[in-house]
C-alpha cells in the first residue's frame, strides 16, 4: 500500500508506509518505546533498527507515510519544524553562500538565519515572494538557495511555485517551500518544480496542538542522504510518541482542511467591510492581488486568516482580548480556533528589521468548531 501512489490522497493519507502488524493484526502504527535493538550477532539489525536516535520502527512508517502525502519519495522526520528547517539550511549551505528568503518569513526562519547562520558566513537577501522579477533580482552568483513560504506567515502572500523554480534552477540554486500553511493536501510543491517541501508537522498535519514535530521531503536523493546524515549525526528526532501521534493527525488531514477551508471563508465574509476592519487578507479573497496564483496551485485556500483593524495597535490587542471561542495562543493548524498579535507573539523577533509586521495585524487559525459559533465570536470581539 505504502508505495501505490496512484491512490487518492486520503487513501494515501490513512495506509501509506504501514500494513497491519503481520503478528497481531493492529491497524495502528505499534508505538516502539526501545532506545536500543537486539541484534543478531555484531552487525545483524533486525529490521535494520539498531539505535532510536538513528531509527525507530513508528518514526519510519511515518517518514514513508510524510513522502506519501507530498507526492515525494523521501520523507525525513524531525523533533520540530525548527529542526527540520535547520537540518535543511546545514545541508545546503556553506560559508560564503546566499540565500533569498521571503520579506515576510516566518519570525523563527528569521531569527534562525540572521542570529545563527550569518556568523557562519552565509548572506542572505530578503524579497516579496509574489514578485518573480524581484526574486530573480536578488540573486546572486553565490545564491544557493530559495526560500519560499506560500502562503507566507503572516501576511499570507503567495509565491508562483512553478515561476520561482524556474528562477531557482536557472541561477544554480534549490528551491524549498514551507508548505506549512496550506498542508500537502492543498498543495504540492515537488510536483510544480519544488527541490523539497518542508512542514511543521506541529501545525496542520498533527492538526491537534497535542505533539511538536517536523519534516523534509524531497525527490532528490542527494539532498536526502545529507538530510539523513545530519538527521542522524545531529540527533533532532521525533520520539516513538510523537512520531504516532502525527501519524494519526495526518489520517484525518483531507477532512479537516475542507473543513478549515469552509470556516475560514465564512470568517472572511463577516471581515469583507467591516468598518473596524482595515484590510482582511486571505488567498481565496478575490480582492487578494494573489488570489490567481493560488487558484491555480492549490485545491482551496485554508484556515489562516489576518486582518488589520481599522484603530491600529491598540484596536487589534483589544479584538485579540476579547475573542471567547478563539484563544489568544501562538501556533495554528488544530482544531481548536487561535488568534494572536504577530508583532507581540510569532514575529516579536523581526522587529526594527525588514521584516517587520504591521503593529495592527491579527492573525486568526480558523478551527473546526461550528462555523456559526466562530462568526458569532469574530462578531462580538470585533463591535464590544
Amino acid at each position: 500500500m505504502s508505495e501505490q501512489r496512484s491512490h487518492g490522497f486520503s487513501t494515501r493519507a490513512i495506509h501509506a508506509g504501514y500494513d497491519p502488524d503481520p503478528a497481531t493484526g493492529a491497524v495502528n502504527v505499534p508505538i516502539y518505546a526501545s532506545s536500543t535493538f537486539a541484534q543478531d550477532g555484531v552487525g545483524g539489525m533486525r529490521g535494520g533498527f539498531e539505535y532510536a536516535r538513528t531509527g525507530n520502527p513508528t518514526r519510519k512508517p511515518l517518514e514513508a507515510n510524510l513522502a506519501a502525502i507530498e507526492a515525494g519519495t523521501f520523507g525525513r522526520a524531525f523533533s520540530s519544524g525548527m529542526a527540520a528547517t535547520d537540518c535543511l539550511l546545514r545541508s545546503v549551505l556553506r560559508p560564503g553562500d546566499h540565500l533569498v528568503i521571503p520579506n515576510d518569513a516566518y519570525g523563527g526562519t528569521f531569527r534562525l538565519i540572521d542570529k545563527v547562520f550569518t556568523q557562519w558566513g552565509i548572506e542572505y537577501t530578503p524579497a516579496p515572494i509574489s514578485d518573480v522579477d524581484a526574486v530573480r533580482e536578488a540573486m546572486r552568483p553565490t545564491t544557493k538557495l530559495v526560500w519560499v513560504e506560500t502562503p507566507t506567515n503572516p501576511l499570507l502572500n503567495i509565491g508562483d511555485i512553478a515561476a520561482l523554480a524556474d528562477v531557482a534552477h536557472t541561477g544554480g540554486a534549490k528551491i524549498v517551500v514551507d508548505n506549512t500553511f496550506a498542508s500537502p493536501y492543498l498543495q504540492q510543491p515537488l510536483a510544480l518544480g519544488a527541490d523539497v517541501a518542508l512542514h511543521s508537522t506541529t501545525k496542520y498535519l498533527g492538526g491537534h496542538s497535542d505533539v511538536v514535530g517536523g519534516a523534509l521531503v524531497t525527490n532528490d536523493e542527494e539532498l536526502d542522504t545529507r538530510f539523513a546524515f545530519l538527521q542522524n549525526g545531529a540527533g533532532a528526532v521525533p520520539g516513538p510518541f510523537d512520531a504516532y501521534l502525527t501519524m494519526r493527525g495526518i489520517k484525518t488531514l483531507a477532512l479537516r482542511m475542507e473543513r478549515h477551508s469552509d470556516n475560514a471563508e465564512k470568517i472572511v465574509e463577516l471581515l469583507d467591510g467591516h468598518p473596524a476592519v482595515a484590510q482582511v487578507i486571505y488567498p481565496g479573497h478575490e480582492a487578494h492581488p494573489d488570489h490567481a496564483v493560488a487558484s491555480k496551485q492549490m485545491r482551496r485556500f485554508g484556515g489562516m486568516v489576518s486582518l488589520r483593524l481599522a484603530g491600529g495597535k491598540q484596536a487589534a490587542l483589544d479584538f485579540c482580548a476579547r475573542t471567547e471561542i478563539f484563544t489568544l495562543a501562538e501556533s495554528l493548524g488544530g482544531v481548536e480556533s487561535l488568534i494572536e498579535h504577530p508583532g507581540a507573539m510569532t514575529h516579536a523577533s523581526t522587529a526594527g528589521s525588514l521584516l517587520e509586521v504591521p503593529e495592527d495585524l491579527v492573525r486568526l487559525s480558523v478551527g473546526i468548531e461550528d462555523a456559526a459559533d466562530l462568526v458569532a465570536d469574530i462578531e462580538q470581539a470585533l463591535e464590544a
